[in-house]
């Protein structure tokens, strides 16, 4: 059966079926990562977003495209993980753009949209590199423009669609020199293509989503307590209240309103723990209060209700201790640090970060992570430092949506040079842009060494990589490669370039080395280095068995 038009009941089938082929190939997508130590896990962090997507989606009732295209893209945004994450849905943020609330779309006019993603998504990204996920998804676009008339179906933008991707990706490996050498496609590029290659399953066969492993995303209902509350009790830690308020033209403009009203009589009232953003004209509030009717007739001022949640916070033991505490008053800077490992957490901490975000090599934390993070520190001015390639993306787009705080991102890329940014933040700054600069300028100076243990067997550079090898990696380049942790560290070491110059050298050692080894590293540095001050820390880090700097 040829479809004419697609209206918002089919495109949520869609959208279920490539979230079932996405996760039925994840681990594919992941495997195709092309670095032999594990690099973000590309295929997870799509699945998350995607996820995140579909669940707001998935309660939008209706049958219209351009409102089950927005719900979905705004849940996609905040649930965004990793730069394949943020970027896909970067693209979903533009396709429903295209769509413009319609209520359904011809193939050309679904083409559009399409294309209207491609500009978005390259916009996203500061430099755009094709061979990647973006080329794919122009290319792809362009391949169906080619294809696509007035009289063409649903299913035949899909088919032309889908052709357009299997005809750029085997092309990715010779855009890029890092794909052609490991001989495999771009991940991201993978992962687009199961998620439109799903769509186009249930299509040919509507029967496709009615699986059991369709990925299972409605949440399970809450076991309550009652116990915890009785005739007797006394309401010490109030409500926790939480809405979704759609704002209202009647009552205010929805394009223009800001959240500050919102905060300052939530300030006003003693409301704590509060969570406030705005996405397009849908306002998503989370507050521990009192009294919430007091809440929910102020928001009645700017528009309607589309979800309320009230919980009294006594059967919710976990938020006890929190809910005692007083809103901390509000200061001028804050820090959000990523980091994973006890130590680098406590010395981040101890180092003036407000707030750690769990993440790093291979855990990349999503927007609301973030969110949330600025929203728990209260500051004027937040700086983060995403200590991570992989999550500046992300990142930055936490900051795109967050408007109750100037938030800055220093692009750090590992945890020592997000070491290296702490130790030049000046929380009684002056000039903030400047310090600013002065921070970018103190770690562009600083040069960051790894030691981990290969996880495949590849060629990189000429190396042969064998599984269980240590790699020894001076930024992103693999300069050497050896059996043995130890040599593997002091040989790369010695390849520092302008090594006798350098003053101060940080070593984080991993979760992996035990205490007797890091003795042995600490006394062969300091004997062979004996001009350069050696800062050790046990950092309980993930994936790198060695993290070091030299200043």
């Amino acid at each position: 059966m040829s479809i004419k038009t697609l209206n918002g009941e089919t495109f949520l089938s869609l959208l279920k079926a490539a979230a079932r082929n996405l996760q039925a190939n994840c681990q594919i997508v992941n495997d195709l990562n092309v670095f032999p130590v594990p690099d973000g896990d590309t295929g997870d962090n799509m699945l998350k977003t995607f996820q995140g997507g579909l669940e707001s989606a998935i309660k939008k009732t209706g049958n219209n495209i351009g409102e089950v295209a927005k719900t979905f893209s705004q849940g996609a945004l905040l649930g965004a993980r990793g730069n394949s994450g943020v970027i896909l849905s970067q693209f979903y943020k533009g396709f429903e753009e295209g769509l413009n609330l319609k209520e359904e779309v011809s193939a050309t006019e679904l083409n559009d949209a399409y294309k209207s993603g491609v500009e978005k998504a390259y916009h996203a990204v500061v430099k755009p590199v094709e061979g990647t996920i973006l080329t794919v998804f122009k290319q792809a676009g362009e391949y169906a423009s080619s294809l696509i008339n007035s009289d063409s179906s649903i299913e035949d933008f899909y088919k032309a669609y889908l052709d357009g991707i299997n005809k750029v990706l085997p092309k990715t490996k010779e855009m890029l020199s890092v794909l052609k050498e490991a001989d495999v496609i771009d991940s991201g590029g993978a992962g687009y293509l199961y998620i439109v290659e799903g769509m186009y399953k249930v299509l040919l066969d509507p029967s496709y989503t009615d699986s059991s492993d369709v990925p299972a995303l409605k949440n399970k209902a809450q076991e309550v307590d009652i116990d915890a509350f009785t005739r007797d009790s006394v309401l010490d830690f109030g409500y926790c209240t939480e809405c979704l308020l759609r704002l209202q033209s009647a009552k205010v403009n929805p394009d223009t309103f800001e959240i500050k009203p919102i905060l300052d009589y939530l300030d006003l009232i003693g409301g704590d723990s509060v969570v406030c953003y705005k996405e397009g004209d849908v306002v998503k509030l989370h507050v521990h209060t009192p009294d919430p009717g007091k809440v929910l007739n102020e928001l009645r001022k700017y528009g309607e209700f589309l979800t309320v949640k009230i919980e009294n916070m006594a059967l919710q033991h976990h938020k006890i201790i929190k809910s005692e505490k007083k809103k901390s008053p509000r200061k001028k800077l804050g820090i959000v640090a990523v980091a994973n490992g006890d130590g680098i957490k406590s010395l981040f901490r101890e180092m003036g970060a407000d707030e750690i975000i769990e993440g790093g090599q291979t855990g990349n934390p999503s927007s609301k992570e973030f969110i949330d993070a600025f929203e728990s520190v209260n500051a004027e001015n937040i700086i983060v430092l995403p200590n991570n390639p992989n999550i500046i993306l992300t990142a930055e787009q936490a900051k795109e949506i967050y408007k109750d705080s100037k938030v800055y991102v220093i692009k750090t890329h590992s945890f020592t040079e997000g070491n290296a940014a702490l130790a030049l933040i000046n929380p009684f700054f002056e000039d903030i842009d400047e310090m600013l600069n002065d921070v970018n300028e103190g770690i562009s100076e600083v040069v960051n060494v790894s030691v981990a243990q290969a996880t495949k067997d590849a060629v990189i550079d000429s190396k042969v990589i064998k599984t269980g090898d240590y790699l020894g990696m001076i930024e992103k380049d693999i300069v050497t490669v050896n059996p043995d942790r130890k040599e593997a560290l002091m040989e790369l070491i010695s390849k520092v370039p302008d090594i006798k110059d350098k003053e101060l050298c940080t070593l984080f050692s991993g979760k992996d080395v035990p205490e007797d080894e890091l003795t042995i590293i600490k006394e062969r540095i300091s004997k062979m280095y004996q001009d350069i001050e050696l800062v050790c820390y046990e950092g309980g880090q993930n994936v790198y068995s060695y993290l070091i700097s030299f200043e």
